[in-house]
């Protein structure tokens, strides 16, 4: 097959299907079912059918290692991709994912993640694209087409009701079945109609009083019954807890293995006993056979993979612009002249851009366009001048590879000594970072590890600190400066803390003279001897100098505001702040960065603001300054594509999928409702989330629900209904080419019923058609739910 080739699933032969079954022993099937490994599946020689690999996740194909030298393509993230509200971007998204995964060997990536923007508290607010159920399962829908077209299977996640963090491994969620029907299943029901994804993740809560791998009225009797779904239920990774309860609940595939609870011959003895019928156990083993042979796992299946990952470059960078979405804008300060003398670029996320959140979604991209960078490139002939201002991650810094030498001699980076149980070493490599992670334990059986580097380091008071969980010994220049037992705390039951969120020990320590060699190093030495349970071991190193000052830095910052024809403050959350594992505790932007923006802007009228977040955050300086660009988390290619919005090469063409408070007292579903009580989540508010909860308060966000505006004006001119199609004429008044997403809203409650993207060239009329669901009779059209132009009946 061609490079980049479109492969759709390979036809699905269920007679051979069948015959291949009987081929198999009771303890043969149950074997297919649970993991050989951490994302590996068993092979089964005797049908011919090959070990299928499966991957996260909704960013990215990171493959079978947490490796910095293993890079993978870093798309925007699913909030940013909600955001373009353009189901071709999704789908060519998805296409992005298919070829990544087909290049990297994956069979199954797991993605995407259609959970609903319950509370802008998530912690994974990020990885999910709306807050609205058919936005969410449109875009989704797409994605896994995308994604299958490739001959890759798509993975629903997670079923259902998991949009917190919070206790995610316990929680159960009471919620009501008309709640539960038209909010949290419908984007998957819309997806399995759709798209037919081959895979559903089962999640690690509870709804109702059963956890959801157990969860045979949700997964039994609607997924797999009212929806005829014919796909592979897959657990989230340790979330299956039982044998038989499990079995009997509609799971199909239990992972990781090797250590499951369907693992070495436990299910096929449960069978054995009676206590799972053979039925069952056949039904899943189909099911995990049609997924084979749909991704092409039997060996008489044309194996195939995917382009080069740097021709995705371009289409990555358009996708990002696709869902920045341009706030606010006034006097049209944007699009900045290309001519421009002078830009003062101010901000830490310039030039440590957040380009994803935290958890599992995390890959390793070949490379990160940072603001900075991408417009410097964009103006060559420009005086592009930068400032920090302020400092606002809280983790200590991590370790840059020219920050490091081997001292072995074999270049920039760390030294990485596996060891045994009697310190010899059995294996050794040069790292390019300093924070690690083995998802099946330490490479070589090794008990122990030993980092070692040389850091370039200035004489003074540093800040150094050591992660994971284990037994740490650390020295510089030879001194013993740390010997120190970290322990996880005792109250986390989540199986992928090490990963998410490691316990951290740090230590002072003052350089001196006497520390540094000739070329102004300092050793470094760390020994680590991991402690897990599961095989999940991660170990990092983080530093930071104490010479920082807030108040001499944010006037360095203003000084070259002052002198700035436009000044482009990059503010934003990262990946501290946004992560699985845990929620959000604060909407403010972290540190001083609110007093920053309001401290520039006093002093530049031309001040553009760019957010750099996967979710909300309150911005009380909006109103005071005349442009604000939100960017989410924007891929390896941020940098480029957020110069190409603001010099305008490129038009902002996203609109906000989810409501962006302005207070806290006006949220619906407020901190309090994201953290279970006594292992209860409830879901009191009913349907009443987002845009909908704005409505029936009569409560002012800061920025509505599908707001966001362009570089061109747009004049609705009439809409008429045939059927479940509105079409709707409109013209593009402004005095360039324009892109418009065109909103269809039910009323009497307003409900998003369809939308469109439309494009057209500066005076010319364009006609949008939009499918919509059916249902009221009245529709009203616009740009976001609060700028309706429009009525329509049908």
């Amino acid at each position: 097959m061609a490079a980049g080739a479109c492969r759709k699933g390979l036809p699905v032969d269920e007679a051979r299907l069948r015959s291949l079954l009987a081929e198999l022993t009771t303890a043969e099937k149950a074997r297919l079912l649970t993991g050989a490994d951490f994302w590996t599946l068993h092979p089964m020689p005797k049908i011919g059918l090959r070990a299928m690999v499966l991957s996260d996740g909704p960013n990215g194909v990171r493959g079978t290692t947490w490796d910095e030298r293993d890079t993978s393509l870093l798309l925007p993230v699913a909030s940013a991709l909600g955001a373009t509200w353009d189901r071709a971007a999704a789908r060519t998204a998805g296409e992005l994912f298919g070829d990544e995964a087909r290049r990297r060997g994956v069979h199954v990536v797991l993605a995407p993640t259609v959970n609903v923007h319950r509370s802008p508290f998530g912690g994974r607010h990020f990885e999910n694209f709306a807050e609205d159920p058919l936005l969410i399962g449109e875009i989704g829908a797409e994605v896994v087409a995308g994604i299958q077209s490739r001959g890759v299977g798509a993975t629903a996640k997670h079923f259902v009701a998991n949009d917190t963090e919070t206790e995610r491994f316990s929680y159960d969620v009471v919620v009501d079945e008309p709640t539960l029907r038209e909010v949290y299943l419908k984007p998957f029901e819309r997806i399995v109609a759709k798209a037919g994804p081959w895979l559903v993740m089962a999640a690690y809560n509870s709804v109702n009083g059963r956890t959801m791998t157990e969860n045979s009225a949700l997964v039994d009797d609607v997924l797999k019954g009212e929806w005829a779904w014919d796909g592979v239920v897959v657990s989230d990774w340790f979330a299956t807890r039982s044998l038989r309860d499990t079995a009997l609940g509609g799971l199909d595939l239990a992972m990781p293995g090797p250590k499951s609870p369907w693992s070495n011959g436990k299910l096929a003895k449960a069978v054995e006993r009676g206590e799972v019928p053979v039925e069952v156990l056949d039904d899943k083993v189909l099911r995990l056979l049609r997924l084979a042979s749909r991704v092409g796992a039997f060996e008489d299946s044309e194996p195939g993979g995917g382009p080069p990952p740097e021709e995705a470059r371009p289409t990555i960078r358009d996708l990002a612009t696709r869902g920045f979405v341009l706030l606010r804008n006034e006097n049209a300060v944007l699009p900045i002249d290309p001519k421009v003398s002078k830009v003062a670029v101010i901000g830490e996320n310039a030039t440590i851009p957040a380009v994803q959140g935290g958890g599992s979604s995390h890959v390793s991209p070949p490379h990160v366009v940072t603001p900075l960078a991408g417009l410097r490139a964009a103006l060559p002939d420009a005086d592009v001048v930068y400032q920090r201002g302020v400092r606002h991650r809280r983790l200590l810094d991590a370790l840059a590879p020219d920050e490091m030498s081997d001292p072995d001699g074999a270049g920039s980076g760390i030294r990485v000594d596996f060891l045994d149980a009697d310190g010899a070493v059995l294996g050794s490599e040069l790292r390019g970072t300093e924070r690690l992670l083995w998802m099946s334990g330490l490479p070589h059986g090794a008990k122990s590890l030993r980092l070692r580097a040389n850091l370039r380091a200035e004489l003074g008071e540093h800040v150094f600190g050591v992660s994971g969980t284990g037994h740490f010994r650390a020295t510089i220049a030879g001194r013993e400066v740390l010997a120190a037992d970290v322990a996880r705390a005792a109250d986390i039951d989540d199986p992928l803390a090490e990963m998410v969120e490691p316990p951290e020990q740090r230590f002072n320590i003052v350089l001196v003279e006497a520390d540094l060699d000739g070329a102004g190093s300092v050793e470094l030495t760390v020994d680590f001897a991991p402690v897990s349970s599961d095989g999940l071991v991660s170990v990092g190193i983080g530093h930071r100098a104490q010479e920082w000052d807030d108040a001499s830095e944010l006037a360095a910052a203003l000084a070259v505001a002052r002198e700035a024809d436009v000044a482009v403050v990059v503010v934003g959350t990262n990946d501290e702040v946004e992560t699985e594992g845990r929620d959000r505790t604060s909407l403010d932007l972290p540190g001083a960065q609110d007093e920053l923006v309001r401290e520039v802007a006093a002093v530049n009228p031309n001040t553009v603001v760019v957010v750099n977040a996967g979710a909300p955050v309150f911005m009380p300086w909006s109103g005071a300054v005349p442009a604000v660009l939100w960017t989410w988390f924007g891929s390896q290619e941020y940098g480029d594509a957020l110069a190409d919005v603001l010099l305008g090469r490129a038009e902002p063409g996203g609109r906000l999928p989810t409501t962006f408070p302005a207070a806290l007292a006006d949220i619906p579903v407020p901190l309090p409702a994201v953290q279970p009580v006594d292992g209860e989540l409830r879901y009191d508010e009913g349907t009443s989330i987002g845009y909908r909860a704005y409505l029936d308060r009569g409560a002012a966000p800061a920025f509505h629900f599908g707001h966001g505006l362009g570089y061109t004006t747009w004049e609705y001119l009439e809409a008429a209904v045939d059927g479940d199609v509105v079409r709707v004429e409109l013209r593009n008044t402004g005095d360039r080419a324009g892109h418009e997403v065109v909103q269809v809203y039910a009323a009497d409650p307003l409900r998003l019923a369809g939308f469109a993207v439309v494009e057209a060239e500066a005076g010319a009329e364009v006609s949008a058609e939009v499918r919509v669901e059916p249902g009221a009779d009245e529709l009203r059209i616009g740009r976001s739910v609060a700028d309706l132009r429009l009525v329509a009946a049908r």
